[in-house]
């Protein structure tokens, strides 16, 4: 019998797995790549150590406006498949708190495998093409068209898988060509913000506490109501929030935002006190240091940039002594300190991104093959989809996961 032809435009971690999946099918995969090599995002995941999946799998770990579609692609790959084709593939994982490592810590190990299993397969790999258009030919063909400068060429297969990316991180790759081709096609595209991102805000103390790392709780609130909220690490910038926390709330705020939504975020300095144990913590503290100003009051409990302009936010001069706190002051403190709310204006560009949230709608896909439910033979795959995950590997197991249904829904098709 004549093998299937599939093509594969994009040679990420999804189009990676899609390829592989399809080819173990028995298809003639061939990946079409716009960079000069396939992979290159792998690289720069997990801080150059690649956290290619968790092993504590949740749905709300997934996000899209289709809640119940990314759960139901996880499921049908799961993170326990992942581990043990990646085992088999030769990488011997290393789990912390959960993420998944490979045991050498380098991203490179996971393309290296994968790129070995590409030539193992005998997959085609075209480098440095652009594909602009898919387009449906007789006899059940799609043609895939390709810019090559101001040249066009094609290739024709009978199933194509869109796997291009997002439009994050733009200097490795991601330009977002992939929804002009999927709105071509007539697929919605539900808006696209960056994901997984710093939070600009709009006070001018920021500059004052620039450098500060602080343990902390992060709320966002939009239109004064709470939708999101993530405790760790809070970095303070000269222009406003980041680390750990702000981004796995980070998306909603963007979103929010591109819809003019008033978006405030909520940060809680003292996350293990309720309000009144920390007013209890506060009394105790002026009992036994009567005599000390408030410019050293908060020593040992919170960085001094950062009580500072907490202080300064309360109206508490810095030269006044801790026995001379009226319980009013006290109080404003504790509100200060556990409710310092700031206004985001937005977050940062695509190009700090790590992933985005919208895209392809998904109401359009069928969840079991990824297959297109408007376009036959066309199948998505990865960010280019209406799905961002929380940090933590879960980006990375949705690209696994919608590759090997998308790469295995196209070979049976």
């Amino acid at each position: 019998m004549e093998r299937k032809r599939i093509i594969v435009i994009g040679g990420g971690p999804s189009g990676m797995m899609a390829a592989i999946t399809a080819a173990k099918e028995g298809a003639f995969v061939t990946i079409i790549e716009h960079n000069e090599r396939i992979g290159k995002k792998i690289l720069s995941t997990g801080n150059g150590r690649c956290n290619f999946t968790n092993t504590q799998q949740e749905p709300d770990c997934y996000r899209s406006d289709n809640t119940a579609f990314p759960w139901k692609v996880i499921s049908a790959y799961s993170a326990a498949q992942t581990i043990a084709d990646f085992t088999a593939m030769g990488i011997y994982s290393k789990n912390k708190n959960g993420c998944l490592y490979p045991f050498s810590e380098q991203a490179s190990a996971v393309l290296d495998v994968l790129r070995m299993e590409i030539a193992r397969l005998e997959i085609q790999v075209q480098t440095a093409k652009h594909v602009v258009e898919i387009q449906k030919k007789g006899r059940g063909l799609l043609s895939c068209i390709i810019a090559e400068g101001k040249k066009r060429s094609h290739i024709e297969g009978e199933a194509v898988i869109l796997a291009c990316g997002s439009k994050a991180a733009e200097k490795l790759g991601s330009d977002g060509s992939g929804y002009t081709i999927a709105k071509k096609l007539g697929h919605h595209i539900v808006p696209v913000v960056p994901a997984l991102i710093q939070l600009r805000c709009k006070e001018d103390f920021f500059k004052a506490l620039a450098g500060v790392r602080t343990h902390g709780k992060v709320t966002i609130r939009i239109n004064g109501k709470a939708c999101a909220a993530d405790t760790g690490e809070i970095q303070l910038v000269d222009y406003g929030i980041s680390g750990i926390p702000v981004f796995q709330v980070s998306r909603f705020a963007a979103k929010a935002v591109s819809e003019k939504k008033n978006v405030a975020a909520v940060l809680d300095f003292m996350p293990d006190f309720t309000r009144e144990q920390m007013l209890s913590f506060l009394r105790l503290r002026v009992k036994e240091h009567p005599e000390k100003t408030m410019d050293v009051f908060f020593t040992g409990v919170l960085h001094k940039k950062l009580s500072g302009v907490l202080l300064k936010q309360a109206g508490i001069p810095f030269g006044k002594t801790a026995g001379n706190l009226t319980e009013q002051e006290l109080i404003d403190i504790v509100e200060i300190v556990k409710g310092f709310t700031v206004q985001v204006t937005q977050p940062n560009p695509f190009g700090m991104a790590q992933v985005c949230a919208g895209g392809v709608d998904t109401r359009e896909v069928n969840p079991d093959t990824m297959e297109s439910l408007l376009v036959k033979g066309v199948y998505f795959a990865g960010e280019l989809l209406d799905v961002d995950g929380m940090c933590g590997g879960y980006n990375l197991q949705w690209a696994w996961s919608s590759g090997y249904l998308a790469g295995k829904g196209a070979a049976h098709a």
